[in-house]
């Protein structure tokens, strides 16, 4: 169950972000509503899904090559300090840079505004705790080759990425043929806050631990 504890969190972060309107369900339905058409919502969730893969990526692939150069203890220490510092500017700066792409943007125009919008939430960030216990695993696991510890956090992305286009997929759809766009306007959680708690929260657990 340890083994398989990192990989749910990884799961379940992506269904996180999948629910969260500013990862892309939202542009999703806006387009499908503009467009009048349910091909135009399910389309739109591919190029969402890869930005927020490339994203979650570039990140990713930082953690493995910075975890080949220093030591364990000061890597947690600056990831602790990495994500509680970006969960503050996201605090406090975040809602006042947006990209702004319009409703007759292309296919790459919303991968570049996925990629944008994961990337200034800290998306990969959050993904460091996890990919830690990943790297870890097994007797030698700090003999791990640089191939095993890449395929691992490619392993680690489409994980995640799919549970995200899954969730993003259903909430799409629901609010697309459904629900519709006004419940946002009667009450809904503000999940920018709660990632950004998160984001701060899991930094100072890894200070302390």
């Amino acid at each position: 169950m340890s083994e398989l504890s990192p990989w749910l969190v990884l799961i379940a972060l992506g269904a996180f972000h999948g629910l969260n309107p500013a990862m892309g369900w939202l542009f999703a339905v806006a387009l499908g509503l503009y467009r009048h058409s349910r091909a135009v919502v399910l389309i739109s969730l591919l190029p969402i899904a890869l930005g927020h893969a490339l994203a979650i990526a570039v990140v990713v692939y930082a953690v493995v090559v910075a975890g080949m150069a220093i030591d364990e203890e000061t890597f947690r220490i600056l990831s602790g300090l990495l994500l509680i510092s970006w969960g503050a500017y996201h605090l406090l700066y975040g809602h006042r840079h947006r990209l702004h792409i319009g409703l007759r943007t292309g296919l790459i125009g919303l991968a570049v505004w996925s990629f944008v919008m994961a990337t200034a939430h800290g998306a990969g960030m959050m993904l460091i705790p996890v990919l830690m216990p990943l790297e870890h695993m097994g007797a030698h696991a700090h003999h791990m080759p640089a191939t095993d510890s890449l395929w691992i956090a490619s392993l680690a992305v489409l994980v995640h990425t799919l549970a995200m286009l899954v969730v993003t997929g259903i909430v799409a759809l629901v609010v697309y043929e459904w629900v519709g766009l006004d419940f946002l306007r009667r009450g809904w959680v503000n999940l920018d806050l709660v990632w950004t708690a998160a984001l701060i929260g899991i930094g100072l657990w890894l200070l302390v631990s």
